[in-house]
């Protein structure tokens, strides 16, 4: 109904601005929990880097503390996935996917080397979590979601973080030497190599990830200069020669 002095009806802005009220409300509150959720990223990666000091009979300390900040990180997750769940997925996404993928990584490098026992899932050393493992470990967070429009973590996000895991395990091959391991770049190179054969599979549609994608080659080629160095002095086991 036109107003007496125009022909908009006056009312028509104010839903529109009681919407935009409403959305500027949402993402006050995912700002709120995205700076919690980035210092305790900070934490948790910070503790991690201790890995890269400690040789690996004594990461129990180390694993133990990633855990416990890991699950501050899963508290404000949740916290997250409340306060977007009345909003589309898509709408604030782009918001919190680096803190997320962040979070996703944390979880991978503390189970591959070995943390995680308690959060319910099968652990071991050099173990990949899958991204339904990942979703199981942040309690329960739905994976790669199709027929809902709800919080998730996608694909991408755990392939970017698979990526950063793999930079993360090339400068790991570095420093285990530092520490005089000489086992942990062997097993570092098979998991990276098995990691690239796996995403050469893939076809990629996102521009971001496949750019990131094609600089696995070069950690790969990292670790592989760091095993091929251990060899040429003798300090990693050779193969016996097969008898004829």
């Amino acid at each position: 109904m036109a107003s007496p002095s125009g022909t908009i009806d006056p009312k028509i802005f104010e839903s529109l601005q009681s919407k935009i009220d409403d959305d500027a409300e949402v993402r006050d509150q995912i700002r709120e929990i995205l700076q919690v959720l980035e210092r305790q990223g900070r934490t948790a990666q910070a503790i991690l880097s201790g890995a890269h000091s400690t040789p690996a009979a004594h990461l129990e300390p180390v694993l133990k503390s990633t855990e416990d900040a890991i699950r501050g990180e899963i508290e404000s997750i949740g916290k997250l996935a409340s306060a977007t769940a009345k909003s589309p997925y898509y709408k604030y996404n782009g918001m919190w996917t680096r803190d997320v993928q962040n979070v996703v990584f944390a979880v991978l490098f503390c189970g591959w080397l070995g943390g995680m026992g308690t959060f319910g899932v099968a652990v071991e050393p050099g173990k990949l979590f899958t991204i339904e493992e990942v979703g199981k470990i942040l309690n329960e967070v739905p994976v790669n979601l199709k027929d809902q429009d709800a919080f998730h973590i996608t694909i991408e996000e755990y392939l970017q973080s698979l990526i950063t895991l793999i930079e993360e395990l090339a400068r790991l091959a570095i420093n285990s030497v530092t520490l005089g391991d000489y086992h942990r770049p062997l097993q570092i190179s098979q998991f990276v190599k098995d990691v690239h054969a796996g995403f050469q599979i893939l076809n990629l549609k996102n521009d971001s990830l496949r750019r990131r994608s094609d600089g696995i080659k070069y950690s790969v080629k990292k670790v592989e200069d760091i095993v091929y160095d251990l060899s040429l002095r003798n300090l990693v086991p050779r193969a016996e020669p097969t008898a004829q």
